[in-house]
Order: structure tokens, then sequence, then C-alpha cells
């Protein structure tokens, strides 16, 4: 950070703290003439956008993937607490592959991979939903590899 008196480029953190606002306010020093000032930092969050089937993309939402997963888990022995931290998860692992945009299959693929580890049935509700199940064959398919492993 450059100094606003000499502007040497080379400063050290005396204190740091977040703020109500959510940015972080830290109390500098310069290393060259020992002036102190303060600077304020702010978290640069990118939307991530999802990359839909038909091409057009839309503002990741996780409020929508959350009523999504609620609609599978109905009456099913799963908390709503349970949910919403297998979705934080899933938006936390978004984030952390540092891209901008997300093909909307591969969220499918993260909420079908966590959802059959937590309960089969909402897995088999969610799946006939995200892979649009046209007939009988395909729930019976679909069931029978869940029954091979």
């Amino acid at each position: 950070m450059r100094c606003p008196v000499c502007s040497n480029e080379d400063s050290k953190v005396i204190d740091s703290r977040p703020t109500e606002g959510g940015s972080i306010r830290r109390r500098r020093e310069c290393r060259v003439c020992k002036y102190r000032f303060t600077t304020y930092e702010i978290v640069e969050v990118i939307p991530l956008l999802v990359v839909k089937k038909n091409g057009s993309k839309e503002i990741f939402d996780k409020q929508k993937l959350l009523g999504g997963l609620i609609k599978s888990c109905y009456k099913r022995p799963i908390s709503v607490p349970q949910l919403e931290e297998l979705v934080d998860n899933i938006e936390q692992d978004l984030y952390n592959s540092l891209r901008a945009e997300i093909p909307s299959t591969e969220i499918g693929e993260m909420v079908m991979k966590r959802l059959k580890a937590l309960d089969e049935v909402s897995y088999v509700r969610f799946a006939s939903v995200y892979r649009e199940f046209k007939d009988i064959d395909t729930f019976l398919s679909e069931i029978k590899e869940l029954q091979k492993k």
C-alpha cells in the first residue's frame, strides 16, 4: 500500500479489524517515514453465472436451489438446516472453483451426489426432475442402479 506522504510502497499492518459494512479496516505504518494511515479493503464478490441447458445465463440463486431441495425432500427425515448446509457447501465449492460461469448440469450433479448420500428417496425425486425422466422405465433403471450400490 502506497504511503500518502512519501509514496513509498512498503508499509506494515499494525491493526486489522472488520467493519460493520463488511469491509476490513487496516491501520498501517510506512516503513520509511513512519507515517501512520488507515485503509479500507472491500472484498469483491463476483457473481456466479449459471449457464442453463438452453445456453441462457442467470445469476446463481441459492434460495432457488434450496427451494428445489425442499420439494425433493418433502415428508422425508431431512431437516431444513441439513439442506441449508448442503446448499452452503455447494455454493462454497462453486466459488472455490474460481470460475465466473458454471454449467447448470455441473450444479445438478453436485446436488445429486450429496443428496444420494443424504437420502435415496429424495435423490430419486430430484433426479426425476433434473434428468427429466420420461417414463416409469427411467425411474426403474435409476432405482436398480441404487440397489446395485
